[in-house]
């Protein structure tokens, strides 16, 4: 925080050390009321400044971010028999065990695009890709949520049209790669977007196409792209990753780390020992549709035990090597949509 100078005391009566500690200490929910006290703290707390300073003290936390379907299926009454569920973003707070929908996307008001793919960037939700809820045509928007401004704004295009990518962020960058192009062509291509310069670079080929990949970032130093399949094997599920080294800047290919003909869209999750896992084995409850999104030392898991079964929401904790059992969490009736994908925002 050596670069913010103020000119007056941030609270009066404080010194600025004390201050600055008290606006440390707010929860997120109350920033964007806060930041209308003053020009000063509005500043203080919409800068990446703070929010590193919190997260260095330890008053970050993690919200679990979820693309589901809408109660009813729509947002403006029921849908017809045989059209598409429509999707928005729903927030879980697991700390207060809260629930929350956030406001639609300026250019969706009627859903999110089917499909899209969500990722977490210094606190804030970047939402990209999908097909279009209305003509089914693949899209290339990018839109990022802040959440101190509870507000969306638009980001550069994604270089190409391409659906079922994989996604994952590091620090102020999102990386894609894999998936599939409006004409079903199976990629091998990846790019990184540069959240800060609102900018897309081109990163190396994968050893495969991979098409219905995931992607997952271990730690801060890699980006993994597991299973998918090429153009000519659609369905055939590889059992292969391709690693992207954010040192190296190089790809490097590993074998094994998937059961072959399984799907991993949204159930790929990894022990603290950095071993891969499937959260559908976790338990018969979420053996289907399963989505797992890490909080901490604990998951958030929704799935369900058969096709067609209600979705069911649980907190498990992971230890070493091993899974505590599933703790159902109540959900209100509006939040019980089934989950397509998911993140967490640090916050």
């Amino acid at each position: 925080m050596e670069s913010f100078e103020f000119s007056t005391e941030l609270v009066p009566g404080l010194p600025e050390e004390l201050g600055l500690e008290c606006l440390t200490r707010l929860p997120f929910t109350a920033h964007r009321l806060a930041s209308r006290v003053c020009h000063q703290w509005r500043e203080l707390l919409q800068s990446q400044d703070f929010y590193h300073h919190r997260k260095k003290l330890g008053y970050i936390q993690k919200v679990a971010c979820l693309v589901q379907s809408l109660s009813g299926g729509t947002v403006n009454g029921p849908k017809k028999p045989g059209e598409s569920p429509c999707y928005g973003i729903v927030v879980f707070d697991s700390v207060s065990r809260s629930w929350d929908r956030l406001a639609l996307v300026p250019r969706y008001q009627n859903g999110l695009p089917l499909f899209c793919q969500l990722a977490s960037c210094e606190g804030k939700l970047v939402m990209m890709g999908g097909w279009d809820p209305v003509s089914y045509d693949p899209v290339t928007d990018v839109f990022i949520y802040d959440f101190m401004t509870q507000q969306w704004r638009q980001g550069k295009d994604m270089p190409s049209k391409r659906s079922f990518f994989a996604i994952g962020a590091c620090s102020d960058q999102v990386f894609i790669a894999g998936g599939h192009d409006e004409n079903k062509n199976a990629s091998r291509t990846a790019w990184v977007y540069d959240l800060r310069k609102d900018e897309w670079t081109q990163l190396g080929e994968l050893s495969q196409e991979r098409d219905e990949c995931e992607g997952m970032v271990i730690g801060e130093d890699e980006f993994w792209v597991v299973s998918g399949y090429g153009t000519e094997s659609q369905g055939q599920f590889d059992g292969s990753a391709d690693v992207y080294g954010f040192n190296s800047g190089q790809w490097r290919r590993v074998e094994g780390v998937w059961e072959p003909g399984r799907c991993p869209r949204s159930c790929l999750g990894i022990w603290k020992d950095g071993k891969l896992l499937n959260w559908a084995e976790l338990d018969p409850a979420v053996r289907f549709g399963a989505c797992g999104i890490t909080l901490g030392g604990r998951v958030l898991v929704s799935g369900s035990e058969y096709q067609g079964a209600p979705h069911g929401f649980y907190m498990v904790e992971m230890k070493e090597g091993q899974t505590g059992k599933l703790e159902k969490i109540s959900v209100p009736d509006e939040f019980s949509g089934s989950v397509r994908s998911g993140c967490f925002v640090e916050v």
